[in-house]
């Protein structure tokens, strides 16, 4: 048998009222003016989107003032390492490929990436993390700065993404 006070709650003077549920839509913002005196009311309502593609193709990740609704994912981070690897290495699409597997192996291009047992972090999973402050102090935030120090270490242990990349695939590691 179903108690009728189900749904009802007891206020302080006693008497019973039922309890309210409330629905809380997001990506939609209705907002309702204050008109003044004398002045109709208006309802404005206003949808909020997601940045257009050329926008995220030109930000760069992690930096401030970008327009991006997520700086730091891994599209916006391979899109950033395409970038850097062709205008500051020379790198083309090949190189890019064996970066892209690489990483995909060692973090998932997940910035926030931590080997619990290695102490390994970020991206390109570096040992210790910390190396990386070389590139940048916000390096524990900044897919970019990560991203950064990555390219410069295979750059300067293995020579290309594609070496580095056979190293990983011989011993496990790079």
């Amino acid at each position: 048998m179903k108690n009728r006070n189900e749904g009802q709650q007891r206020t302080k003077n006693g008497k019973n009222h039922r309890r309210s549920n409330f629905l809380i839509a997001v990506g939609l913002a209705t907002a309702v003016a204050l008109p003044a005196i004398g002045a109709p009311a208006v309802a404005a309502t206003s949808e909020i989107s997601a940045p257009t593609a050329t926008a995220a193709a030109t930000q760069t990740p992690g930096k401030s003032g970008s327009k991006q609704a997520n700086p730091n994912s891994p599209k916006a981070a391979k899109a950033y390492a395409k970038k850097e690897m062709k205008d500051k290495y020379g790198w083309g699409d090949s190189q890019y490929q064996d970066l892209v597997s690489l990483w995909n192996k060692e973090s998932g291009w997940d910035y926030q990436a931590s080997n619990a047992s290695s102490g390994a972090y970020g991206i390109p999973q570096a040992l210790p993390g910390g190396k990386m402050q070389s590139a940048g102090k916000d390096w524990k935030k900044n897919a970019a700065t990560q991203i950064d120090w990555g390219l410069q270490y295979i750059k300067s242990t293995y020579g290309s993404p594609a070496q580095a990349w056979a190293h990983s695939q011989s011993t496990g590691w790079y």
